[in-house]
Protein backbone atom coordinates (compact mmCIF):
# COMPACT_ATOMS: atom_id res chain seq x y z
CA UNK A 1 0.00 0.00 0.00
CA UNK A 2 1.23 3.48 -0.88
CA UNK A 3 0.32 6.53 1.20
CA UNK A 4 -0.13 9.95 -0.35
CA UNK A 5 -0.30 13.34 1.32
CA UNK A 6 -1.62 16.33 -0.61
CA UNK A 7 -1.17 19.82 0.82
CA UNK A 8 -3.06 22.39 -1.25
CA UNK A 9 -1.88 25.80 -0.15
CA UNK A 10 -2.90 29.20 -1.45
CA UNK A 11 0.26 29.54 -3.56
CA UNK A 12 1.67 26.04 -4.06
CA UNK A 13 0.32 22.50 -3.78
CA UNK A 14 2.74 19.91 -2.42
CA UNK A 15 2.49 16.13 -2.73
CA UNK A 16 4.30 13.37 -0.82
CA UNK A 17 4.30 9.74 -1.96
CA UNK A 18 5.24 7.53 0.99
CA UNK A 19 5.92 3.80 1.20
CA UNK A 20 7.96 2.93 4.29
CA UNK A 21 9.91 6.10 3.47
CA UNK A 22 9.52 9.20 1.31
CA UNK A 23 9.49 7.91 -2.26
CA UNK A 24 8.71 11.09 -4.16
CA UNK A 25 7.90 14.74 -3.56
CA UNK A 26 6.57 17.22 -6.07
CA UNK A 27 4.97 20.64 -6.15
CA UNK A 28 2.54 22.38 -8.50
CA UNK A 29 1.42 26.02 -8.46
CA UNK A 30 -2.10 26.21 -7.02
CA UNK A 31 -3.07 28.93 -9.48
CA UNK A 32 -6.57 30.35 -9.49
CA UNK A 33 -8.40 27.11 -8.66
CA UNK A 34 -7.68 24.52 -5.99
CA UNK A 35 -10.20 22.23 -7.75
CA UNK A 36 -8.15 22.35 -10.95
CA UNK A 37 -4.82 21.70 -9.27
CA UNK A 38 -6.37 18.79 -7.35
CA UNK A 39 -7.40 17.33 -10.71
CA UNK A 40 -3.90 17.90 -12.11
CA UNK A 41 -2.41 16.08 -9.11
CA UNK A 42 -4.77 13.14 -9.64
CA UNK A 43 -3.70 12.83 -13.28
CA UNK A 44 -0.03 13.01 -12.30
CA UNK A 45 -0.52 10.25 -9.73
CA UNK A 46 -2.42 8.05 -12.17
CA UNK A 47 0.43 8.33 -14.70
CA UNK A 48 2.68 6.51 -12.24
CA UNK A 49 0.02 3.90 -11.48
CA UNK A 50 -1.32 5.35 -8.22
CA UNK A 51 -5.10 5.11 -7.98
CA UNK A 52 -7.70 4.92 -5.24
CA UNK A 53 -7.61 1.13 -5.15
CA UNK A 54 -3.87 0.85 -4.40
CA UNK A 55 -3.20 3.83 -2.12
CA UNK A 56 -4.57 5.85 0.76
CA UNK A 57 -4.80 9.61 0.38
CA UNK A 58 -5.10 12.38 2.98
CA UNK A 59 -5.54 16.01 1.93
CA UNK A 60 -4.64 19.08 3.96
CA UNK A 61 -4.16 22.81 3.47
CA UNK A 62 -6.67 25.53 2.78
CA UNK A 63 -7.82 23.73 -0.39
CA UNK A 64 -8.19 20.29 1.16
CA UNK A 65 -11.96 20.21 0.54
CA UNK A 66 -11.18 20.40 -3.19
CA UNK A 67 -9.76 16.86 -3.24
CA UNK A 68 -12.83 14.61 -3.65
CA UNK A 69 -10.69 11.48 -4.13
CA UNK A 70 -9.04 11.85 -0.70
CA UNK A 71 -9.92 9.23 1.90
CA UNK A 72 -9.81 11.90 4.60
CA UNK A 73 -9.08 15.59 5.10
CA UNK A 74 -7.06 16.85 8.09
CA UNK A 75 -6.12 20.37 9.18
CA UNK A 76 -2.72 21.73 8.22
CA UNK A 77 -1.92 22.28 11.92
CA UNK A 78 -1.90 18.54 12.57
CA UNK A 79 -0.12 17.71 9.31
CA UNK A 80 2.64 20.31 9.72
CA UNK A 81 3.19 19.04 13.25
CA UNK A 82 3.48 15.43 12.07
CA UNK A 83 5.70 16.33 9.14
CA UNK A 84 8.04 18.52 11.18
CA UNK A 85 8.43 15.83 13.85
CA UNK A 86 9.22 13.24 11.17
CA UNK A 87 11.89 15.47 9.61
CA UNK A 88 13.46 16.74 12.85
CA UNK A 89 13.02 13.53 14.85
CA UNK A 90 12.46 15.63 17.97
CA UNK A 91 10.01 17.89 19.81
CA UNK A 92 9.90 21.35 18.31
CA UNK A 93 8.17 24.68 17.86
CA UNK A 94 7.14 24.77 14.20
CA UNK A 95 7.09 28.08 12.33
CA UNK A 96 5.10 27.96 9.10
CA UNK A 97 5.03 31.25 7.18
CA UNK A 98 2.26 30.39 4.75
CA UNK A 99 0.75 32.35 1.91
CA UNK A 100 -2.40 33.37 3.79
CA UNK A 101 -1.41 32.89 7.42
CA UNK A 102 1.47 32.19 9.76
CA UNK A 103 1.21 29.29 12.18
CA UNK A 104 3.25 28.53 15.29
CA UNK A 105 2.82 24.92 16.41
CA UNK A 106 4.19 23.24 19.53
CA UNK A 107 4.92 19.53 19.02
CA UNK A 108 5.72 17.20 21.91
CA UNK A 109 6.16 13.44 21.56
CA UNK A 110 4.96 13.78 17.98
CA UNK A 111 1.66 15.38 19.02
CA UNK A 112 0.47 18.96 18.59
CA UNK A 113 -0.03 20.41 22.06
CA UNK A 114 -0.60 24.08 21.18
CA UNK A 115 -0.82 26.37 18.16
CA UNK A 116 -1.19 30.05 17.37
CA UNK A 117 -2.16 31.71 14.10
CA UNK A 118 -1.88 35.33 13.06
CA UNK A 119 -5.03 37.35 12.64
CA UNK A 120 -6.84 37.85 9.32
CA UNK A 121 -4.46 40.60 8.25
CA UNK A 122 -1.86 39.43 5.70
CA UNK A 123 1.01 41.15 7.52
CA UNK A 124 3.60 38.59 8.55
CA UNK A 125 2.65 36.09 5.82
CA UNK A 126 4.25 34.93 2.62
CA UNK A 127 1.67 36.86 0.64
CA UNK A 128 2.68 40.06 2.43
CA UNK A 129 6.31 39.35 1.55
CA UNK A 130 5.42 38.71 -2.09
CA UNK A 131 3.38 41.91 -2.38
CA UNK A 132 6.07 44.04 -0.78
CA UNK A 133 8.73 42.50 -3.03
CA UNK A 134 6.57 43.30 -6.06
CA UNK A 135 6.29 46.90 -4.92
CA UNK A 136 10.09 47.10 -5.09
CA UNK A 137 10.16 45.32 -8.45
CA UNK A 138 11.90 42.28 -6.96
CA UNK A 139 11.40 38.55 -6.52
CA UNK A 140 11.42 37.29 -2.91
CA UNK A 141 14.96 35.86 -3.20
CA UNK A 142 16.17 39.16 -4.68
CA UNK A 143 14.49 41.06 -1.84
CA UNK A 144 16.36 38.96 0.73
CA UNK A 145 19.66 39.50 -1.08
CA UNK A 146 19.07 43.26 -1.00
CA UNK A 147 18.08 43.13 2.68
CA UNK A 148 21.49 41.67 3.61
CA UNK A 149 23.05 45.03 2.78
CA UNK A 150 20.32 47.23 4.27
CA UNK A 151 19.54 48.70 7.67
CA UNK A 152 17.81 51.44 9.55
CA UNK A 153 14.24 51.31 8.23
CA UNK A 154 11.17 50.15 10.14
CA UNK A 155 7.88 49.33 8.38
CA UNK A 156 5.33 50.24 11.02
CA UNK A 157 2.03 49.57 9.22
CA UNK A 158 0.24 46.35 10.14
CA UNK A 159 -2.12 46.48 7.14
CA UNK A 160 -0.80 45.34 3.75
CA UNK A 161 -2.38 48.30 1.94
CA UNK A 162 -0.92 50.84 4.38
CA UNK A 163 2.45 49.06 4.36
CA UNK A 164 2.54 49.30 0.57
CA UNK A 165 1.76 53.02 0.79
CA UNK A 166 4.50 53.39 3.40
CA UNK A 167 7.00 51.70 1.08
CA UNK A 168 5.96 53.85 -1.89
CA UNK A 169 6.53 56.88 0.33
CA UNK A 170 10.00 55.64 1.25
CA UNK A 171 10.82 55.13 -2.43
CA UNK A 172 9.62 58.65 -3.21
CA UNK A 173 11.82 60.04 -0.44
CA UNK A 174 14.88 58.40 -1.98
CA UNK A 175 15.39 55.54 0.48
CA UNK A 176 17.63 52.75 -0.82
CA UNK A 177 15.96 49.53 -1.91
CA UNK A 178 18.39 47.64 0.34
CA UNK A 179 17.18 49.56 3.38
CA UNK A 180 13.50 49.15 2.47
CA UNK A 181 14.06 45.43 1.88
CA UNK A 182 15.70 45.20 5.31
CA UNK A 183 12.65 46.91 6.85
CA UNK A 184 10.23 44.49 5.15
CA UNK A 185 12.03 41.36 6.40
CA UNK A 186 12.46 42.93 9.83
CA UNK A 187 8.72 43.61 10.00
CA UNK A 188 7.71 40.08 9.01
CA UNK A 189 10.17 38.33 11.32
CA UNK A 190 9.20 40.66 14.15
CA UNK A 191 5.58 39.57 13.82
CA UNK A 192 6.65 35.92 13.79
CA UNK A 193 8.64 36.52 16.97
CA UNK A 194 5.54 37.99 18.66
CA UNK A 195 3.53 34.88 17.76
CA UNK A 196 6.30 32.58 19.04
CA UNK A 197 6.39 34.42 22.37
CA UNK A 198 2.78 33.38 22.99
CA UNK A 199 4.12 29.83 23.32
CA UNK A 200 6.45 30.71 26.16
CA UNK A 201 10.13 29.86 26.07
CA UNK A 202 10.87 28.35 22.69
CA UNK A 203 12.91 25.26 21.88
CA UNK A 204 13.97 23.61 18.65
CA UNK A 205 12.46 26.20 16.34
CA UNK A 206 11.82 24.54 12.99
CA UNK A 207 10.85 26.50 9.87
CA UNK A 208 8.55 24.83 7.34
CA UNK A 209 6.80 26.08 4.23
CA UNK A 210 8.01 27.88 1.14
CA UNK A 211 10.56 30.04 2.97
CA UNK A 212 12.24 27.13 4.77
CA UNK A 213 15.25 27.16 2.43
CA UNK A 214 15.76 30.93 2.61
CA UNK A 215 19.01 31.47 4.50
CA UNK A 216 18.40 35.16 5.22
CA UNK A 217 14.94 34.52 6.69
CA UNK A 218 16.35 31.71 8.85
CA UNK A 219 19.25 33.84 10.10
CA UNK A 220 17.01 36.84 10.83
CA UNK A 221 14.51 34.71 12.74
CA UNK A 222 17.37 33.12 14.71
CA UNK A 223 18.58 36.56 15.77
CA UNK A 224 15.07 37.69 16.72
CA UNK A 225 14.36 34.56 18.75
CA UNK A 226 17.90 34.34 20.17
CA UNK A 227 17.93 30.65 19.36
CA UNK A 228 18.91 28.81 16.19
CA UNK A 229 16.05 28.20 13.78
CA UNK A 230 16.45 24.83 12.08
CA UNK A 231 15.14 23.71 8.73
CA UNK A 232 15.35 20.79 6.32
CA UNK A 233 15.66 20.32 2.57
CA UNK A 234 12.11 18.92 2.61
CA UNK A 235 10.80 21.65 4.91
CA UNK A 236 8.37 23.10 2.38
CA UNK A 237 6.76 19.63 2.11
CA UNK A 238 6.15 19.21 5.86
CA UNK A 239 2.37 19.47 5.49
CA UNK A 240 2.26 16.92 2.67
CA UNK A 241 4.60 14.58 4.55
CA UNK A 242 2.41 14.84 7.64
CA UNK A 243 -0.66 14.10 5.53
CA UNK A 244 1.03 10.99 4.07
CA UNK A 245 1.87 9.82 7.60
CA UNK A 246 -1.76 10.40 8.58
CA UNK A 247 -2.81 8.27 5.59
CA UNK A 248 -0.62 5.46 6.93
CA UNK A 249 -2.29 5.78 10.35
CA UNK A 250 -5.68 5.74 8.61
CA UNK A 251 -4.86 2.37 7.09
CA UNK A 252 -3.79 0.97 10.44
CA UNK A 253 -7.11 2.04 11.97
CA UNK A 254 -9.24 0.28 9.37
Amino acid sequence: MTYIGIDIGSTASKVCIFDEKIEKLFVLPTGWSSVKVAGDIKLKLEKVGLKKDNCKIVATGYGRVSVPYADKTITEITCHGKGAYYLLKDDCTVIDIGGQDTKIITVKDGKVTDFTMNDKCAAGTGRFLELMANTLGLEIDELCEKAKNGSGITISSMCTVFAESEIIGLISNGSKREDIAFGIIDSITGKVKSLCQKHGEGFNYFLTGGLSDNEYIINTLSKKLQLPVKSHKYGRYAGAIGAALAAMELKSNL
